[in-house]
């Protein structure tokens, strides 16, 4: 069954998206948005085990890929990773859309998301989206050092070749976000791009105000 995007866009009429590239300040600011004012957050990384348990290999074969070591995980070409990350997270996509609509039906939620430029103007308005980004060259380490990531860096470490490893992580992520960056800097959705300079506070601050959450 397809679902034309304004009757989406209806159903998820209560939902804010935080979205962006890795390390863009996603998770901290949409914990700190929640815990202000409130909202259920939706953490789409969070709910990937859930997912996963009911969904299935003919239906969503990236999901249900396994993998018997690290070096198999990551001896494969970048292009083979980078397609595998895109198809785990469209196959994922169904499964949050539904949760969202659930989740959402009598109550504000924040989900902290991956979306691209095209699904969020499929999904909601852009009054109701952030993108925050941040300059992909560095994301493996940036990536790795992670609370919330450690068990990705012990994955890593557990490679024969962990310097092999890391430089496909590296290459990979920057390939799939150098370009979703440019297109997120020119389409009509409000973006912060984080730089050495960015604090929590002045990041959390513009974005309330672009949702609407405090006035200008």
């Amino acid at each position: 069954m397809i679902f034309q995007d304004n009757v989406i866009k209806e159903y998820l009429k209560n939902v804010y998206f935080i979205t962006g590239t890795p390390c863009g300040g996603k998770t901290t600011i949409s914990r700190a948005l929640a815990q202000k004012y409130g909202l259920e957050l939706f953490d789409i990384d969070e709910r990937f085990d859930e997912h996963q348990r009911i969904s299935d290999p003919a239906h969503q074969p990236a999901m249900n890929k396994q993998f018997s070591s690290a070096d198999e995980f990551f001896g494969r070409s970048v292009e083979e990773y980078k397609n595998w990350l895109l198809t785990n997270t469209r196959e994922q996509l169904d499964f949050v859309l539904l949760d969202l609509i659930r989740a959402s039906a009598d109550k504000k939620v924040l989900c902290d998301c991956h979306l691209t430029v095209e699904q969020a103007l499929m999904f909601s308005e852009p009054s109701r989206v952030v993108f925050l980004i941040k300059d992909p060259s560095n994301l493996a380490d940036e990536y790795r050092e992670r609370w919330d990531h450690q068990g990705f860096n012990q994955y890593i470490n557990s490679a024969s070749d962990v310097e092999s490893a890391k430089k496909t992580v590296s290459r990979t992520l920057c390939e799939i976000n150098i370009e979703r960056i440019e297109e997120i800097k020119n389409s009509q959705f409000f973006w912060l791009e984080r730089t050495d300079a960015s604090t929590v506070e002045d990041t959390l601050c513009r974005v309330e105000r672009h949702l609407g959450l405090i006035k200008s």
